[in-house]
């Protein structure tokens, strides 16, 4: 889809923000997940290598070791192109205190159910420190 520059009928010239959108850094979805979880989501696009040809998923298998899945998430945590980094939550739980000691903004961790696994709020850390931080009183 092209977006035109000109002004469009709400009278306001879109070229300002076209130049904020194309100028920002895009950022890259990390995955380490079950092999139907990336499956989707590699056929959805999110597949990259970066210059040191290392991909930005990792499919979990019966036979991947927590010592793998602990090396990949570290380093997608710690790569500057990754915004987001999805882990399915049945891995995550493998994984549950280099999770915990993850506290930046960028990238984001977020625990996704697979289908095999339903998601559960009760196990999801991220969640929970993110419920820690309001109070009901704020939201009313």
């Amino acid at each position: 889809a092209v977006v035109s520059t000109q002004s469009c009928h709400y009278g306001r010239d879109l070229s300002s923000t076209m130049t904020k959108v194309t100028s920002a850094k895009s950022h890259l979805i990390g995955l380490v997940g079950d092999e139907d979880t990336c499956t989707a989501f590699l056929l959805g696009g999110i597949g990259e290598l970066n210059n040191a040809r290392e991909p930005n998923f990792l499919v979990v298998k019966k036979d991947t070791t927590i010592g793998e899945i602990e090396t990949h998430l570290k380093k997608l945590l710690t790569r500057k192109d990754i915004g987001i980094v999805l882990i399915n939550q049945h891995i995550a739980n493998d994984v549950r205190h280099i999770i915990e000691q993850h506290t930046a903004a960028i990238p984001a961790l977020l625990e996704i159910p697979s289908k095999e696994h339903p998601y559960d709020p009760a196990k999801d850390s991220i969640l929970k420190r993110a419920k820690g931080m309001f109070n009901i009183d704020d939201l009313r």
